[in-house]
């Protein structure tokens, strides 16, 4: 079968799901939402979800009609270019959660097939988005804020190297080098977007292209100097309490470690130390999970919803969890929190759309840089799911997480500061 007929019929696959502008997985009998307790029906209910978020972007990017049918909501007093950033943020930020997932290799399960379907969109779509000719051709070449998002797309091939990068087509996958080297002639905030500018460098280097290492070490050098200690990092010179650590920080610092390591340009030992304050750091966050799957609303950014777990996620995905933090009692946790914002239909337009706000449509708490784009930072939360069904994280029993065990009267480890 030709990849014309195929991506055909993976359209058609996924149009069936479509039922009043929510897309569920119903036709999908091993999908389907269920009110049984354990870590297949957990994975179940992680599958419908992670879709249902993201299939408005990927469904239209592989069909061209992304700038055609995304809403354009923003913040108050929004500063950006908003048509020029808003649909590279959604595709860069969607890709980059959903990777793992796509990486996982092909099945006959009810959910290979979908992940099968769904990758030949992604793929489809990636495409389009480098295709000058494409009407959805996305703009990485005009504004500061493509140093971000293209940062997210690297991070999406870094995620997935054979599912995404390798399934490209040559004359794609030079397309995003050539746009990624384009950023080099911007610069932007002197935080964690050295970062961004760093792990695209890192993608370049790790593929064997002609990178910048300037903007890579310089990086890498800053954010360590930032570090304020116990896996706390300051984004910037001044410390601020936000969850940037996890939309950011730590697993972008972590895979670009892993690179230079792996590329001779880093020891095992600076390697180690960025996993070390990551597992920390993932203790935080499983502890602010409360029992009824909520977490606090603080800082700036908390639009991007459950982006908040990225740092939590990737450590279980890459099996560093601290010995006192089991994988089951995050995936329970995480599941909570995700039953809590994604169960109602409030973070969501009559179309699917991820609204403006934290569990609801709140423009008020929207920053001046936040659009319909910038929402999909909440795949982010998902990569667990890279994670085979056989994985200890999904097949052990339900465990009471942190809070539940310290709200119950049960044994509790005590948390105390780390040094490193």
């Amino acid at each position: 079968m030709s990849f014309k007929s195929t991506l055909k019929k993976s359209k058609e696959l996924v149009a069936s799901l479509h039922f009043s502008g929510v897309f569920v997985l119903i036709a999908l009998s091993s999908i389907a939402q269920t009110k049984q307790s354990g870590g297949a029906a957990d994975r179940k209910f992680w599958v419908k979800t992670l879709y249902r978020i993201s299939y408005p972007v990927i469904n239209n990017l592989a069909n061209e009609t992304l700038k055609q049918n995304m809403p354009l909501e923003k913040g108050n007093n929004y500063n950006l270019k908003l048509e020029h950033v808003t649909y590279l943020e959604a595709v860069g930020r969607t890709i980059a959660g959903i990777a793992p997932w796509l990486e996982l290799p092909d099945d006959d399960s009810e959910e290979g097939k979908l992940r099968k379907s769904f990758r030949l969109l992604v793929i489809e779509g990636l495409k389009n988005a480098v295709d000058p000719k494409s009407k959805d051709y996305l703009d990485f070449r005009s504004e500061p804020q493509a140093i971000v998002d293209a940062a997210y797309v690297a991070h999406a091939f870094i995620r997935a190297p054979k599912g995404i990068w390798a399934a490209l087509d040559t004359t794609t996958q030079q397309r995003y080098v050539e746009e990624f080297k384009s950023l080099r002639n911007r610069t932007g905030a002197y935080n964690n977007w050295l970062l961004f500018a760093g792990l695209t460098e890192g993608f370049l280097l790790k593929i064997g292209a002609q990178y910048d290492p300037a903007r890579l070490q310089f990086a890498l050098k800053k954010i360590n100097e930032w570090y304020v200690g116990d896996s706390w990092y300051s984004d910037g010179e001044k410390f601020s309490m936000d969850y940037y650590n996890s939309y950011v920080i730590h697993p972008m610092m972590v895979d670009l470690m892993q690179i230079m390591h792996e590329k001779g340009k880093a020891n095992v030992d600076d390697y180690n130390k960025s996993l070390t304050r990551m597992a920390r750091y993932s203790e935080y966050l499983e502890r602010i999970i409360a029992p009824d799957g909520s977490y606090p609303a603080y800082g700036r950014s908390v639009t991007y919803r459950t982006a908040a777990f990225q740092a939590l996620g990737q450590t279980a995905l890459i099996g560093k969890l601290p010995a006192e933090v089991s994988p089951a009692q995050v995936r329970c946790a995480l599941t909570a929190v995700f039953h809590r914002m994604y169960d109602g239909k409030q973070n969501f337009d009559d179309n699917g759309w991820l609204v403006l706000g934290f569990n609801g449509r709140q423009p008020e708490i929207a920053d001046v840089y936040t659009s319909t784009g910038s929402l999909y930072m909440a795949t982010l939360g998902f990569l667990p799911l890279g994670l085979k069904q056989n994985d200890p994280f999904w097949t052990s029993s339900p465990a009471p997480w942190t809070s539940v065990k310290a709200w119950s009267g049960a044994k509790v480890k005590k948390d105390y500061k780390v040094e490193y």
